[in-house]
């Protein structure tokens, strides 16, 4: 975020319409499976705050196996996690969705899953496939990026940053806002971006300079983007002054979608060398009540049906190879061919200290 995305179901809301993904808990109920069965109708899927399906096609599901899916929203992708943790062996729904590749080996290290091949598998690039024992089904992807305010840039008749290296540039000076990696999904994704390109030691020498040229640092992507950043209709009412953000490569896409007017060109851009590719995943939990229809509901989520559902519910790209992107993102999208990424086995060694080592670099 992370995908997720509490980013978008924030960025929804700060453009004055019903949020994505409300907390709680949700049902979709379609036919009722056949009566005399053993095994429970209901399966429950616990997930981060964001996560969001269209009725129909969760009702379709339903039609499918005769299981009512619950959707129980437990907090941030981190939140949601840890409570996992703390009640595993006796977990709270039958799959969880939303651990990414940056919390991922903190879930699979805790052991909340159980492994389980899903049908239709082979549809999906091994890239995304970063568990061998498959304790965890890849769902979608992201990339955390830069986004710029267009106007801004035409304003002043400047270019736009592209890179990393362009946002240490003395023509980006005070102009990038970004969150707090301790606090934020995607501020942790940027600075994995950074670590990634600069490598173990370089990436401290690149933040000195980003701090001396005056990049603004706040809690939450929430406040980074619908506060501090003017290219978005939430920093424009909130007289945002900072025209770069960290944010996602689908929120373009999601300007156009909200805005009022509806504007025939997204008023911010990416900058698509200083993206982090995320990725998120579901997986069948330890201890479910009802493992049958976890299984169907792991299926069900790398289906053509819903991963083509996904993008404009949850604002993140579908990884099955059979899945066509709607128009909306093949228009106003951006595709970052060439991200920053690194190795779950890495992040797990290095990702609390190096915020530690960001913190005491840059907040002091």
């Amino acid at each position: 975020m992370s995908i997720k995305k509490a980013a978008a179901a924030a960025l929804v809301a700060a453009l004055g319409v019903t949020s994505l993904a409300a907390c709680g808990t949700d049902e979709v109920r379609g036919a009722a499976g056949k009566t005399g069965e053993p095994a429970p109708k209901t399966v429950t899927l616990v997930s981060h705050d964001s996560f969001n399906a269209s009725k129909e096609v969760l009702a379709a599901f339903t039609k499918q196996t005769g299981f009512t899916v619950k959707v129980l929203k437990s907090g941030d992708a981190g939140e949601a996690v840890n409570k996992e943790i703390l009640t595993k062996g006796s977990p709270q729904g039958d799959v969880f969705f939303g651990v990414d590749n940056t919390l991922l080996s903190r879930a699979l290290d805790n052991g909340i899953f159980v492994p389980y091949e899903a049908k239709g598998l082979d549809r999906i690039p091994a890239a995304y496939q970063l568990d061998k024992e498959h304790r965890v089904t890849p769902i979608d992807s992201g990339d955390i990026c830069v986004n710029y305010d267009k106007k801004y840039f035409a304003d002043k008749k400047l270019a736009p940053p592209v890179t990393f290296d362009d946002l240490a540039k003395p023509a980006y000076k005070d102009l990038l806002v970004v969150e707090n990696p301790e606090r934020s999904s995607p501020g942790l994704g940027f600075l994995l971006g950074t670590a990634a390109k600069y490598g173990d030691e370089g990436w401290q020498d690149y933040w000195k300079k980003l701090k001396a040229n005056g990049v603004k640092t706040v809690d939450s992507w929430e406040l980074a983007y619908n506060q501090e950043f003017s290219g978005s209709a939430g920093g424009k009412q909130a007289k945002g002054d900072r025209p770069l953000v960290v944010s996602y490569a689908s929120s373009p896409p999601v300007e156009v979608l909200y805005g009022e007017p509806q504007p025939k060109v997204a008023p911010t851009g990416v900058s698509t060398g200083t993206c982090f590719r995320q990725t998120e995943f579901a997986g069948l939990l330890d201890g479910a009540k009802n493992p049958e229809g976890g299984k169907a509901l792991i299926d069900f989520l790398i289906s053509k049906k819903f991963q083509e559902d996904m993008p404009l519910q949850m604002f993140v790209n579908p990884v099955a190879k059979d899945a066509a992107l709607p128009e909306l993102f093949t228009k106003h999208g951006v595709v970052i061919d060439k991200p920053e990424t690194m190795a779950p086995e890495k992040i797990a060694e290095k990702r609390d200290p190096w915020i530690q080592q960001w913190s005491s670099l840059v907040l002091k």
